[in-house]
């Protein structure tokens, strides 16, 4: 069956038991949420450790983008489907969620060899699926790196997008506002006045992430906001991460409790949750 693809080996019980807190909790997810993922630093591989986590308990997962994707591996989902007619894919989803548990989603593969994603429009239409547990969706690229700003037609955050998770990459902080560290920093020097060349400083950070037009840009008004500071397994990263995420917290914005603090690209994802309270807790 053309765009049809099965991806081998994973199973429902891979999650590292060990954890402390896992991302569930973490982020305080609920049945039928959408989830939006934007931001640098790791939005793919959060995306399929919370699938893979989601999964595991007995919930049933559409991973997916509203831009482009490249083909998930093995290790990431159970299946790929690639279909353009939106009408014979939702038809496919039905028929082997209950087997597979977490599928991927996106209309074709583009000549980069990248996946091309599914309209905001479309998510919308899942969630009326009784058979779909959780959503998740990366709605915005930052050409692999660890901060970006949103260009003018991003991220696209489905409107029934119940958490919204901006992500940096803690390896952000102390670079220089330039192309060969960060994605597109004209835009970041002008949402958080920070000179181009300049050092990156948890005060612009912390102002890019609660910009109305910064990384949250686009988010509904009736979503949760959850940041994660990832990559804290890199050398004084957890020390820099509970400043940055005091920074956050500090600018008080509505839509934002907590901060998350994790390192997503190993089994112990969750280091700590930081409250406008007090630490929710920590893997040790």
């Amino acid at each position: 069956m053309a765009g049809y693809q099965k991806i081998e080996g994973t199973k429902s019980d891979d999650l590292e038991s060990a954890k402390t807190i896992g991302l569930r909790q973490a982020f305080d997810i609920h049945r039928g949420e959408v989830i939006s993922l934007v931001g640098g630093g790791g939005k793919t591989t959060l995306m399929f450790a919370l699938a893979q986590e989601l999964s595991s308990t007995g919930g049933t997962v559409i991973t997916t983008t509203t831009t482009r994707i490249l083909k998930p591996s093995s290790s990431e989902t159970r299946l790929l489907l690639l279909e353009t007619d939106e009408e014979s894919l939702v038809n496919l989803l039905i028929q082997n969620l209950d087997k597979y548990r977490h599928i991927t989603l996106a209309l074709k593969r583009l000549p980069s060899g990248k996946l091309k994603g599914v309209s905001a429009e479309f998510v919308a239409r899942l969630t009326k699926l009784n058979e779909v547990s959780y959503i998740i969706v990366e709605a915005d690229g930052a050409a692999l790196k660890p901060l970006k700003a949103p260009g003018p037609h991003e991220p696209v955050i489905p409107h029934n997008t119940s958490l919204v998770i901006p992500i940096v990459g803690i390896d952000a902080l102390g670079c220089t506002l330039t192309e060969e560290a960060v994605f597109r920093p004209e835009i970041i020097s002008r949402l958080t006045g920070l000179p181009l060349g300049a050092i990156i400083s948890a005060d612009a950070i912390a102002t890019l992430i609660t910009h109305p037009d910064g990384i949250i840009k686009g988010s509904p008004a009736h979503a949760r906001i959850i940041p994660l500071i990832n990559k804290l397994d890199l050398d004084k990263g957890l020390s820099r991460a509970e400043n940055l995420a005091h920074k956050i917290l500090e600018r008080r914005h509505p839509q934002i409790g907590c901060v998350v603090l994790g390192q997503v690209q190993f089994p112990n994802a969750v280091v700590k949750v930081i409250s406008a309270n007090r630490p929710a807790g920590s893997s040790s």
